[in-house]
C-alpha cells in the first residue's frame, strides 16, 4: 500500500495567496497569477468607489504583513445613504462581472461597512469613525499604492 498525498486544493480567485501557491507553477492558459488578479480586483474596487463619489480612497498592500488579505481599500462617505450606495455599488458591479464577496459586515447606520473579497478587504467608513480607528496608521508599515482625495 502506497501513501498518496491528497490532491492540492485549487486556488480560488479572490482568496489571499499562500506561500505554497506562490511556488506553484502556473500554466500559460490559466490567466494572470493570483497576486495580479488580486491587484486588478483592488484597482477595480477603487474605480467603483470613485464612481459612487467616495472620498479619500486609499489602497494599501498588506500582503507582506499578514495572511488576512493582500490589499485593503479604505474610503469615506459623508452620509449613511452614501455609505450604503458605495458598498452596494461595489458588490453589484462585481457580481455582474462574476465576482461575489465572501462576506459583508456592518451597516450604514453603524457608519462602517466591510466587504470581504478574500484577497481584498474593503472598508467604507464615515469620517468620524475613520478618524477614530485610523486604519492607515494601524497598517502604517503597509505600502501605500494609491490615494485619491
Amino acid at each position: 500500500m502506497t501513501d498518496q498525498l491528497p490532491e492540492p486544493t485549487p486556488i480560488r480567485p479572490g482568496l489571499p495567496r499562500r506561500r505554497a501557491a506562490a511556488r506553484k507553477k502556473v500554466s500559460a492558459d490559466s490567466g494572470p497569477p493570483a497576486d495580479e488578479q488580486a491587484l486588478a480586483l483592488a484597482r477595480r474596487i477603487v474605480d467603483l468607489a470613485a464612481d459612487k463619489k467616495a472620498s479619500d480612497i486609499v489602497l494599501l498592500e498588506i500582503s507582506g504583513l499578514t495572511t488576512l488579505a493582500d490589499y485593503f481599500v479604505i474610503c469615506s462617505a459623508v452620509s449613511e445613504r452614501q455609505l450604503g450606495a458605495i458598498a452596494d455599488g461595489i458588490v453589484e458591479a462585481l457580481r455582474e462581472e462574476g465576482t461575489r464577496p465572501i462576506g459583508r459586515e456592518g451597516s450604514a447606520n453603524a457608519h462602517w461597512l466591510l466587504i470581504d473579497y478574500g484577497s481584498v478587504i474593503v472598508h467604507v467608513m464615515a469620517p468620524p469613525e475613520r478618524d477614530f480607528y485610523q486604519l492607515e496608521r494601524l497598517w502604517s508599515d503597509a505600502p501605500l499604492l494609491l490615494r485619491l482625495q
